[in-house]
């Protein structure tokens, strides 16, 4: 009998986190901003990763960028547009629908992709992996 109830609570609890990750809200106020002091380059980070790309045209490749992000799975825009030089992201997890929040913008004649996780202190290396292969599908060195 204790352990049923155990193990029912238990799974309650689970169904609950997994229900908190993927409906927990994600206000643009906090997620949609371009703060960042690296040059180019490869940035890692607890938790994320940044990269910094000297471009010829920042506004294309911004534009390629976000297409190629668009037709990510499980991704979805929080807001901005390519107009306006910044463009933030969600993209969940498969199992759980952790979300990780990706910005994209151009300052002066670099485009920076950052992502980074919400919850959690390890991401695992997703977010780099997830970052260079949108960069290597758009084209982008």
């Amino acid at each position: 009998m204790i352990l049923r109830l155990a193990a029912a609570l238990l799974l309650l609890a689970v169904l609950v986190f997994g229900a908190w990750v993927r409906f927990a809200p994600l206000p643009a106020d906090l997620y949609h901003r371009m703060d960042s002091a690296h040059g180019v380059g490869d940035w890692p980070a607890s938790g994320g990763f940044e990269a910094v790309r000297q471009v010829t045209e920042p506004k294309a490749t911004l534009a390629a960028l976000v297409g190629v992000v668009e037709a990510t799975p499980r991704t979805a825009l929080i807001e901005g547009s390519v107009e306006e030089g910044l463009v933030t992201v969600v993209t969940r997890s498969a199992l759980w629908g952790l979300p990780d929040i990706t910005n994209l913008w151009i300052e002066g004649d670099r485009v920076h992709v950052r992502g980074h996780l919400v919850f959690g202190p390890f991401d695992f290396g997703c977010n780099r992996a997830r970052i260079e292969g949108w960069l290597a599908r758009a084209g982008v060195h």
